[in-house]
C-alpha cells in the first residue's frame, strides 16, 4: 500500500514537472519518455502476455464475423504464407563480373642500386646553375665543360681526352650539347659564340657569332641541321650549321636569361625556360626571322627561373619542368591546352629531369638542401627512390643512349653514375638462317661427339655425321672413340691451333676466329 502511494506520488510529481515544463516552452517538437520511470520488462511481458492469450481464446471465444475479418487482415497483411524452407525453382542466374578487369596489375618489383656504379673526379666545374656543362652523346660518349675545356669520355672504353681549350678571353664554356649523329659537338661561350666540332677528327668545323649578345647557356638540336641556341639577352635562335647566314628564326618572349631549351621529340614544339620565371611553348611552323614569333603558350606558375626541362617519351604533348630554390616544384604540362596537370613540392632546387624510357618513372636532380637524386612514379609521383652521396648541388644530369646509366655532375667537383633506370629493353634477336654453321642447334640432347687431337684436325678433315646426318662441320678424327651423352648443354669450340691434348673440339668451317670473336685466352667464342 505505502509502495503504491509513493509510486502515486512520483507519479504526479512527474506530471508536474512535466506540466510546468510544457508552459515553459511552447516550441516543443516531441515527447521524449523519462526512462528512468519505466519498467521494460514488465512492459514487454505484459504485451506478449496479451498476444499469447488471445490466440489461446481464439478459437473459443471469437465470433464468426470476427473470424472472417481476421482472415481478411490476415490476407491482405500477406501474414503466415511464407513457407519455411520450402523447394523453389532455381534462381536466376546473376551476371558475370570479371573480377580481373578491376584488379589492379601486381607492382614489379625492380632492384635500384643504394650506391653510385662509380665516380669520376672533375676538378674546374663551375658552380653556375645556369650553365648546361654536361652532355651524353648517341656514340657512347660523355661531354663535360670544366672552365675553358671540353673533356671527352668514352664510355665503352673508359678513354678519357681533350677535346678543346678556348682562350681564357673567350671562357668559360658555358654550355655543351652533341648533334643526334653523335659525331659533332656545339660548344657554347661566355663571349657569345657557339663554335661547332667534329669529335672523331679534334676539327673546328664552324663558328656561330651574331646570334646573341652575351653567353651562351643553353643548346638544343632539333634533327641534325638546326642548332637552337639560348642567351642571357633573352633572345632564342635557330641556326642552319649547313648554311652561311646560319640565323634562320628568332623567338622573342623572354626578358632575361634563358637558361633551359628542349624540343619535343617530333621536332614540332620548343620549350623554353628563363629567369624571368616564365616557361614558354613554341611552334616550329609558327617561327620567323624578320616578324616576331608568337608564343603558342606562355607559362606563368613558376615563382623563380625555369631550368629543368624534360618531354614524355611515351605520352606526346606532356611536359615537365622544375623550378629553382624558392620554387622547389616540378609541374606537369599539357602542351596542346597549356594546363597545368599536376604540381609537386619537391622540397628543395630542382636542376634536372630524366624520363625512363622504358618505364613510367621521372629522375630529378636537387640542390640545396640534401643534394639528391629522386625516382618518381608517374602519374601518382609516389616516391620509389632517394639516393644522397652528392656533398654539394646536383647542377646537371644527362642519360646514356641505351637509357640505362645516368650521368650526375655536382658541385662538389664530382661525376656520379647511376643504374638508376635498371636493364632497358633489348630487341630479341631474330633467328639466323640455315646455311649459318650450328644455325640448326638451339641446344645438344643426344648425339655422339668424337674425341680429336690437333695433329688429326691439321692433317686429316671430314664431315661428321650426326644422328644420321651430315653437319657440315669439318673436323679430322685420330680414332673412331666416340661418346655418348645426353647431358651436355653448351659445348665451346676452339680452333685447331689451341689445342694440345685430345679434348671436345669442333672448329668453324670457316677455320677463322674472325668469323666469330675469340675470348680473353685465344679461344672461339661460338657456341651451339
Amino acid at each position: 500500500m505505502e509502495l503504491g502511494l509513493a509510486n502515486s506520488s512520483y507519479i504526479q510529481a512527474n506530471r508536474g514537472i512535466r506540466r510546468s515544463s510544457l508552459n515553459c516552452r511552447d516550441d516543443l517538437d516531441r515527447f521524449i519518455p523519462n526512462r528512468g520511470a519505466i519498467d521494460f520488462d514488465f512492459a514487454q511481458y505484459m504485451l506478449m502476455k496479451a498476444r499469447r492469450e488471445g490466440k489461446e481464446n481464439l478459437g473459443v471465444s471469437s465470433s464468426p464475423s470476427s473470424e472472417a475479418y481476421r482472415k481478411r487482415l490476415a490476407q491482405a497483411l500477406n501474414l503466415n504464407r511464407t513457407r519455411i524452407l520450402s523447394f523453389r525453382n532455381k534462381p536466376s542466374i546473376p551476371p558475370q563480373i570479371d573480377h580481373r578487369l578491376h584488379e589492379t596489375n601486381p607492382r614489379r618489383c625492380r632492384y635500384i642500386p643504394q650506391k653510385s656504379e662509380r665516380t669520376l673526379q672533375i676538378p674546374g666545374i663551375e658552380d653556375n646553375y645556369y650553365f648546361n656543362s654536361l652532355d651524353w652523346g648517341s656514340k657512347n660518349v660523355l661531354a663535360i665543360a670544366l672552365e675553358d675545356t671540353v673533356h671527352l669520355w668514352d664510355a665503352s672504353n673508359d678513354d678519357p681526352y681533350e677535346l678543346v681549350t678556348v682562350d681564357e678571353e673567350n671562357g668559360p664554356v658555358t654550355s655543351v650539347k652533341w648533334a643526334p649523329d653523335g659525331l659533332r659537338i656545339a660548344v657554347g661561350l661566355n663571349n657569345s659564340d657557339v663554335q661547332l666540332w667534329d669529335s672523331t677528327a679534334n676539327k673546328l668545323l664552324k663558328t656561330l657569332r651574331g646570334c646573341h649578345s652575351s653567353f651562351v647557356g643553353a643548346l638544343d638540336w632539333n634533327n641534325n641541321d638546326i642548332l637552337t641556341t639560348g642567351g642571357m639577352d633573352g633572345l632564342i635562335v635557330n641556326n642552319d650549321v649547313r648554311m652561311r647566314d646560319h640565323i634562320v628564326e628568332i623567338y622573342r618572349g623572354h626578358s632575361q636569361m634563358v637558361c633551359g631549351l628542349r624540343w619535343s621529340p617530333s621536332g614540332r614544339k620548343l620549350a623554353s625556360g628563363g629567369s624571368d620565371n616564365l616557361l614558354h611553348i613554341w611552334d616550329r611552323s609558327m617561327a620567323s626571322l624578320n616578324s616576331q614569333t608568337q608564343w603558342l603558350h606562355r607559362l606563368q606558375d613558376h615563382t623563380v627561373a625555369v631550368k629543368a626541362l624534360a618531354w614524355c617519351p611515351f605520352q606526346e604533348n606532356l611536359l615537365a619542368s622544375g623550378g629553382g630554390l624558392s620554387d622547389r616544384c616540378i609541374k606537369f604540362w599539357s602542351t596542346n591546352t597549356g594546363a597545368c596537370l599536376n604540381s609537386v613540392d619537391t622540397g628543395s632546387q630542382v636542376s634536372s629531369l630524366l624520363w625512363n624510357r622504358n618505364e613510367r618513372e621521372l629522375l630529378s636532380s636537387h640542390g640545396f638542401l640534401q643534394n639528391q637524386l629522386t625516382l618518381w612514379e608517374y602519374p601518382s609521383m609516389v616516391k620509389i627512390a632517394e639516393r644522397i652521396e652528392h656533398t654539394s648541388r646536383v647542377l646537371f644530369m644527362s642519360q646514356s643512349p641505351d637509357g640505362r646509366i645516368v650521368a650526375s655532375a655536382s658541385a662538389d667537383q664530382t661525376l656520379k653514375l647511376w643504374n638508376v633506370f635498371g636493364t632497358s629493353k633489348v630487341t630479341k634477336p631474330t633467328q639466323k638462317a640455315a646455311h649459318e654453321p650450328f644455325a640448326q642447334f638451339n641446344r645438344i640432347r643426344t648425339f655422339t661427339i668424337s674425341r680429336c687431337i690437333m695433329k688429326d684436325l691439321e692433317e686429316s678433315p671430314s664431315t661428321a655425321v650426326l644422328d644420321g646426318e651430315i653437319t657440315g662441320i669439318r673436323f679430322g678424327l685420330a680414332s673412331r672413340d666416340e661418346i655418348s651423352t645426353s647431358s651436355i648443354s653448351d659445348c665451346l669450340i676452339s680452333h685447331p691451333s689451341q689445342l694440345s691434348n685430345p679434348f671436345l673440339s669442333l672448329p668453324l668451317e670457316s677455320g677463322k676466329c674472325e668469323s666469330c670473336g675469340t675470348d680473353e685466352i685465344g679461344e672461339c667464342e661460338g657456341h651451339f
